[in-house]
């Protein structure tokens, strides 16, 4: 078998795990109601299966520094969904998600040409979360809707994260670590949620969605530190084993906060 060939196949084969399992995940989220799916949201659904295959390609070093790009890019996601929330509550679906994807390539435009290094990372990302939970406040609380669910949704939301695998595993030998790691959490998944859900439930139910996706991603950016800084000490395997662990330990953390707020 050419080189050629055993590339394609085993990316269009990285490609269908990774869309079973964002279905799989998003299945549970939708069934669970706007706080437990905006949290499942924030797990690493889509970045998980795309630092595997990674893993698989490079090594740690890479790994490590790939995690400090998805860090900057996760601060940058929190404000992609906060640009759609505010948007969602008057506009258009087209309107409100061409804002956050203009407000998403704008600030990971200025990230590159200032080029954040460590610290000035974690401190966007505190921000971010600030910002987030202050937003949250402001929005009016609306009762998420009972809706079906299309066998289409599903195929959207698989197409759309197997192109992403594909483009970031296939593009991560010439792009490097930082830019990889950017692409790696690109916000597929919080932008298919908001085409599904807009148009059959209302910008401002789906903007509830996406207002607790903007809270949970503080500890996807938590999970992203923990995968900088043990890659290379822990090696790949154990490291992402941390990172999942971390990111699901700070959700749950979440929703029992808030479980307990809500029943005060």
């Amino acid at each position: 078998m050419s080189p050629d060939l055993y590339f394609a196949l085993t990316l269009v084969v990285r490609m269908a795990v990774t869309a079973a399992f964002l279905i799989a995940a998003t299945v549970t989220a939708e069934r669970a109601g706007p706080l437990i799916g905006g949290l499942v949201a924030t797990l690493p659904i889509s970045a998980g299966p795309i630092y595997i295959f990674l893993a698989i390609d490079h090594d740690a070093h890479f790994i490590g520094a790939s995690a400090l790009g998805s860090m900057f890019s996760n601060a940058v996601n929190i404000f992609f969904a906060l640009t759609y929330c505010l948007l969602a509550q008057r506009r258009s679906l087209i309107v409100s998600l061409a804002g956050a994807f203009l407000m998403w390539g704008l600030l990971i435009w200025l990230g590159n040409r200032l080029q954040l290094g460590f610290w000035s990372t974690i401190a966007v990302n505190i921000v971010a979360v600030g910002i987030a939970l202050a937003v949250q406040k402001m929005l009016p609380h609306i009762q998420f809707p009972r809706m079906r669910t299309y066998w289409y949704d599903y195929l959207l939301r698989a197409g759309l994260v197997a192109v992403l695998v594909g483009v970031v595993v296939t593009l991560s030998y010439h792009i490097g670590p930082a830019a990889s790691g950017n692409l790696a959490v690109f916000p597929i998944v919080l932008s298919s949620i908001a085409i599904i859900l807009h148009p059959r439930v209302g910008g401002r139910a789906t903007a509830t969605v996406l207002a607790h996706s903007a809270v949970g991603l503080g500890g996807f950016g938590l999970a992203m530190l923990a995968l900088h800084l043990t890659a290379e000490p822990l090696g790949s395997v154990w490291a992402m084993g941390l990172t999942l662990a971390v990111s699901v330990a700070v959700n749950l953390l979440i929703f029992f906060i808030r479980r307990q707020a809500k029943a005060a």
